[in-house]
């Protein structure tokens, strides 16, 4: 389980240059500060997590109202349930400087919705051969089953749909550099989604021991 974590929102990608001067790709992450809402326990709730609070909420439901004010924190928009062990209280604020540059971090998000899409896209197949023989059929999937046995498609078989829109975790993201005071941490390389998206930073969970250059 991870022993810290934050929710922030994608600003864009940009470059910035190490101590060697070497260029680096980025991606701006405003994090935080993120009120806790609520902090579950595995004696009352089962397992162990965080609620953090992100955004600005302009006019809650009451549920939620009431759930926001029982803690004692302004109403946020976002509300994400993080599984996380930090020591931390109700109504305390969850800020970047907990990061530092140089560790690795999981970043989670919502990937980007691509709508229906063929095998080819979806799922990476190659086009049939674009010779002689091959008639208008360059970018369909070719035979899906057997013809007697068992006479069907099996389930799982990868088949044209509905592509992206889905959860993804990127992992061992270095972080190149945090701003306390503007709220901006700075991961090497892309993260999930497009500008604006909704995302979870929490320090890796499978960092390899050699440590990321």
């Amino acid at each position: 389980m991870a022993s810290k974590g934050i929710v922030g929102q994608t600003l864009g990608m940009t470059q910035v240059f190490d101590a060697d001067s070497r260029v680096v790709p980025v991606t701006v992450i405003t994090a935080g500060p993120c009120p806790v809402v609520q902090v579950r326990t595995v004696e009352r709730d089962g397992y162990s997590a965080v609620q953090l609070g992100y955004g600005t909420a302009k006019r809650p439901n009451k549920p939620l109202a009431g759930h926001f004010a029982k803690a004692g924190v302004t109403p946020t928009r976002h509300l994400v349930e993080m599984e996380i062990a930090a020591d931390v209280g109700v109504g305390e604020q969850v800020t970047v400087d907990q990061f530092a540059a140089g560790e690795l971090v999981d970043v989670t998000a919502r990937s980007k919705g691509k709508g229906f899409a063929g095998t080819i896209k979806r799922h990476g197949f190659a086009t049939q051969g674009a010779t002689h023989g091959v008639h208008k059929v360059h970018r369909k999937p070719g035979a899906v089953g057997a013809c007697a046995t068992p006479s069907r498609v099996l389930p799982g078989k990868p088949m044209p749909g509905r592509a992206g829109g889905e959860r993804v975790t990127v992992s061992n993201l270095k972080v190149v550099r945090v701003d306390p005071e503007r709220n901006l941490i700075l991961v090497k390389g892309a993260v999930p989604g497009g500008n604006g998206q909704i995302v979870m930073l929490r320090d890796a969970a499978k960092a390899p021991t050699g440590g990321q250059s």
